[in-house]
């Protein structure tokens, strides 16, 4: 299996498919994993798919402790912080319900460049193929293979492989090679420059901590984010700070001053490490497959920033896609439950662009917090975070009988109900929450009485665990994913469960002869 792209995306889809017993070639342009943190807002499904991998102690430890910090902050500069004219904002406390919808929470927020090295550590663990300066520059695909070729450090060669996942950002190689299209608003608002630093503003803090502050002064006005909390940071600042600059105008003198400028002190030491320059967009390309080649983040999908929902929805579709490769692969699964990947994600991506794009113009409809804005967030069709995160479902193949809407868009715990397609509530079975349960295998859940169903499984060859639980009957049973998401849910004993666990699994995943199955969920 070839991936393409080493950044966040591309690293968890080669942890996660040899995680799945599928050998991986992993090629990347740059010479290593990116010195430059693009996003640190790593949602709760990308923490969920990171304790699956066992990848979510060594996250936390990289994260930057925020649980006592103000988390959002508004200020003219650094240095006036807890002056008159702050604002601060505590970043969004989850309600006791939500806790209880997940099993781990990092303490705060880990930059991407900490992530891909806690990926890039775990890839070399275990033995990945790690092919760093080397960048795609042709692809063909036939019935049986993909033909692609590559120009590394010693030259041009050429690699044939069984099917490619691209994850080369949002000017893929891969997807214009294939000449898939995208369509959406494309560009949003300014030009922009992410300035990587490194300068001790301890002093200046004072104590304080936050996530972000956003600087207000007219000399420098654009958003402050913590890397370390110390002396690493990140100042996302308009190009055109002056009114008529240009990206090539910052040099690195030119950014040294303005970070000195949003500080607040003209003489501050500081080491301008790296210079991005990004611009906002929302797209999504028009196919998500082709034949044997497979998109996944911004290759799939750019998605605009306010929410951190770009970087989250990547990964997973990393995770949708990297066990039913692994299915395949193995020989327990049809190639058409690949089809499902784009069934199942496609969707997902349209959902989560649409809720990035309603928070725009409004950043409150995301942040606020309280009855005000939770009717503001109701006006403008916005769905509270978490459920934009964990609560979205599949409607396709690999389920049965889906239950695509959601019962909530507000509350997560309403939405997490266990129905088909959703993914599997978080539950503690002997302190060991249901998702651990899983462990990225096919897993079946049974109710008090479900002894029947047990033995069942144990035919079948599923592991099986008793849960009490108010989303699974006492006599029923759920079929869940390796991905954590429920395939199915039966209500009531059947008279031959082993014969319908055998005919559901046939049908998901695409078995030469898949079987009709009728079964009553709810």
């Amino acid at each position: 299996m070839l991936v393409v792209g080493g950044g966040s995306v591309g690293l968890l889809a080669a942890a996660l498919l040899t995680h799945h017993g599928v050998p991986v070639v992993l090629v990347e342009r740059r010479s290593g994993p990116s010195v430059h943190p693009r996003a640190t807002g790593i949602g709760p499904r990308t923490v969920e798919i990171l304790r699956e991998l066992g990848l979510d102690t060594a996250a936390d430890a990289e994260a930057v402790d925020l649980r006592s910090s103000a988390g959002k902050a508004v200020a003219r500069t650094v240095v006036e912080m807890g002056a008159g004219d702050v604002v601060t904002v505590p970043m969004p406390t989850p309600s006791a319900d939500e806790l209880d919808t997940m099993p781990f929470r990092l303490r705060g927020v880990c930059s991407q460049d900490r992530l891909d090295a806690v990926v890039a550590a775990y890839l070399a663990r275990r033995g990945a193929d790690l092919r760093w300066s080397t960048r795609l520059v042709g692809i063909a695909q036939d019935a049986d293979r993909v033909d692609v070729e590559l120009a590394g450090p010693d030259g041009r060669y050429s690699l044939r492989c069984a099917r490619v996942v691209a994850a080369d950002g949002t000017h893929s190689a891969v997807r214009t090679a294939l000449g898939v299209g995208t369509s959406g608003p494309g560009e949003l608002g300014k030009s922009m420059l992410n300035i990587l630093f490194r300068a001790d503003l301890r002093p200046h803090l004072r104590g304080m901590s936050f996530a972000t502050c956003t600087i207000t002064t007219p000399e420098a006005p654009g958003l402050l984010a913590t890397v370390d909390g110390e002396t690493n940071w990140v100042f996302h600042v308009a190009c055109d700070v002056e009114g008529n600059e240009r990206q090539e105008d910052f040099t690195h003198e030119r950014c040294t001053a303005v970070v000195r400028a949003a500080v607040g002190d003209p003489n501050l030491a500081v080491e301008v490490r790296s210079v991005l320059p990004w611009r906002p967009r929302s797209c999504m390309a028009d196919r998500f497959a082709v034949g044997r080649v497979f998109l996944v983040g911004d290759a799939a999908h750019t998605v605009s920033p306010l929410g951190a929902f770009g970087l989250n929805t990547g990964v997973a579709d990393a995770h949708n896609l990297a066990w039913k490769l692994g299915a395949v692969h193995k020989g327990e699964a049809g190639a058409g439950l690949l089809d499902t990947y784009a069934q199942e994600r496609e969707p997902v991506a349209v959902a989560t662009l649409d809720q990035a794009m309603r928070r725009l113009p409004d950043p409150d409809l995301h942040w606020g917090r309280g009855p005000e804005a939770d009717a503001a967030r109701t006006a403008a069709g916005v769905w509270a975070a978490p459920v934009v995160h964990l609560g979205q479902r599949y409607d396709s193949a690999a389920v049965v009988d889906p239950q695509p809407e959601l019962p909530s868009t507000v509350d997560l715990a309403v939405t997490l109900d266990g129905s088909p397609g959703s993914r599997l509530p978080h539950a503690w079975v002997d302190g060991v929450s249901t998702l651990d349960l899983v462990a990225s295998r096919w897993t079946l859940l049974v109710g008090g009485a479900g002894d029947r169903w047990l033995t069942a499984a144990a035919d079948v060859g599923l592991p099986a665990h008793r849960v009490h639980a108010p989303w699974l009957s006492d006599d029923g049973s759920m079929l869940v994913r390796p991905d954590a998401i429920v395939a199915m849910r039966v209500t009531a004993l059947v008279p031959d469960p082993a014969r319908l666990l055998t005919d559901v699994l046939d049908q998901v995943l695409a078995r030469p002869t898949p079987v009709p199955v009728p079964v009553s969920s709810t």
